[in-house]
C-alpha cells in the first residue's frame, strides 16, 4: 500500500509541474505577445501551480515516513501542513494580481486591447487544466492524499480562470478593453476563494475532523460482527488525513476469562484495519455487558 501511495503521489507531482512549467511560459508570453494583462495574471497563477505542487509533493514524502520515537502515530499531518503552505503561496499570488488589476483600472491609459493570441491560449488552457485538474484529483483520492487532492482542486481554479480570460478578450476587442483588468480582478478573487477552501479542508485534518458519520457507523458494524455482539461503542477516530487511529469499547460477557476477552479484542481490531484502509490501527477496550461507567471520566479517577 505505501509502494503504490508513493508512485501515485510522484506521478501526480510529476504531470503537474511538467504541464504548469509549460503553460507558465505560454501564457506569460502570449500575454505580452497580446497585450493581456488577464493571461499575464493567468502566467503568474500557474507559476504558483509549480511551487505548490513541489510543496504538495514534500508534504505527501513526509506523510509517508514510519512512526518513530518523537512521532508515535506517524507523520501524515504533514500532508495538511502542506496543504496550508498552498495556502499561503495562493494569498501571494491574489494580492498580486489584484494589486495589478486596480493599477489598470484606475489608470485606463495602461489597458492595451488582447489580440486573438490571448484567446487561443485561453482555450488551451481550459483543455490541458481540465485534463491535469481531473488527473491530480483522481489520483489524490485514490492514494488518499489530502496534499495532493488540494494540488488538484488548485489547479482546477485555472479552468474557470482561462474560462474568464477568454470571455475578456472577446468582449475587450467588441469595445470594452476595461475589462481585461476586471477578468484578472476575478481570477484573484477566485483564487481567494480557492485558498479559503483548501485551508479549511487542511485545518480541518489537523483538528481531527472525523471524515464521515458513515465511518464511525462502518467501524461499528465491523466491531459488532468481529465480536459477534451488538455493543461496539464510544468510538474515537484520531484522524491525521492520509490515515486514522481508532479506539472503541466493545461490551462482553462479564463471565469471559481474561484470555477469551483478550482474543475477541485482537480479533476486532484486526478486522477493522483489513476491512477500512484508512484505518492504520485500532485498540479495543473490552468491559462487562451492564457495567455503568462514565466515559467523559479521566483516567486517574
Amino acid at each position: 500500500m505505501d509502494e503504490f501511495r508513493s508512485k501515485g503521489g510522484l506521478k501526480a507531482a510529476k504531470v503537474a509541474i511538467i504541464a504548469n512549467c509549460i503553460l507558465t511560459i505560454l501564457n506569460i508570453a502570449v500575454g505580452i505577445l497580446s497585450g493581456s494583462y488577464a493571461l499575464i495574471s493567468e502566467g503568474a497563477h500557474t507559476l504558483s501551480d509549480v511551487a505548490t505542487s513541489i510543496i504538495a509533493y514534500a508534504g505527501f514524502k513526509i506523510g509517508q515516513k514510519p512512526a518513530d520515537d518523537d512521532h508515535p502515530i506517524g507523520h501524515g499531518r504533514a500532508e495538511a501542513i502542506s496543504g496550508l503552505l498552498i495556502v499561503v503561496f495562493l494569498a501571494i499570488v491574489s494580492y498580486e494580481i489584484i494589486t495589478g488589476a486596480f493599477d489598470k483600472l484606475l489608470n485606463p491609459s495602461l489597458i492595451t486591447i488582447p489580440d486573438t493570441n490571448a484567446a487561443i491560449m485561453a482555450v488551451v488552457g481550459i483543455i490541458v487544466n481540465l485534463r491535469i485538474s481531473e488527473y491530480i484529483i483522481n489520483i489524490g483520492k485514490e492514494i488518499n492524499s489530502p496534499a495532493i487532492v488540494a494540488d488538484g482542486k488548485h489547479q482546477k481554479t485555472d479552468i474557470f480562470s482561462s474560462i474568464a480570460v477568454l470571455v475578456g478578450v472577446i468582449v475587450s476587442n467588441m469595445g470594452y478593453p476595461i475589462l481585461d483588468p476586471i477578468v484578472a480582478l476575478l481570477i484573484g478573487l477566485l483564487i481567494i476563494k480557492t485558498a479559503y477552501e483548501i485551508a479549511k479542508e487542511n485545518i480541518d485534518n489537523i483538528m481531527g475532523k472525523i471524515p464521515s458519520e458513515e465511518l464511525i457507523n462502518k467501524i461499528a458494524e465491523i466491531a459488532n460482527e468481529a465480536a459477534n455482539t451488538n455493543t461496539a461503542h464510544d468510538i474515537k477516530i484520531d484522524y491525521l488525513g492520509s490515515y486514522a487511529l481508532v479506539s472503541l469499547h466493545v461490551e462482553l460477557d462479564g463471565n469471559m476469562t481474561l484470555t477469551e476477552s483478550h482474543e475477541i479484542a485482537h480479533k476486532v481490531q484486526e478486522s477493522i484495519v483489513e476491512e477500512i484502509p484508512l484505518v492504520k490501527s485500532c485498540i479495543v477496550h473490552t468491559c462487562p455487558i451492564g457495567l455503568e461507567y462514565n466515559h467523559e471520566q479521566e483516567i486517574d479517577k
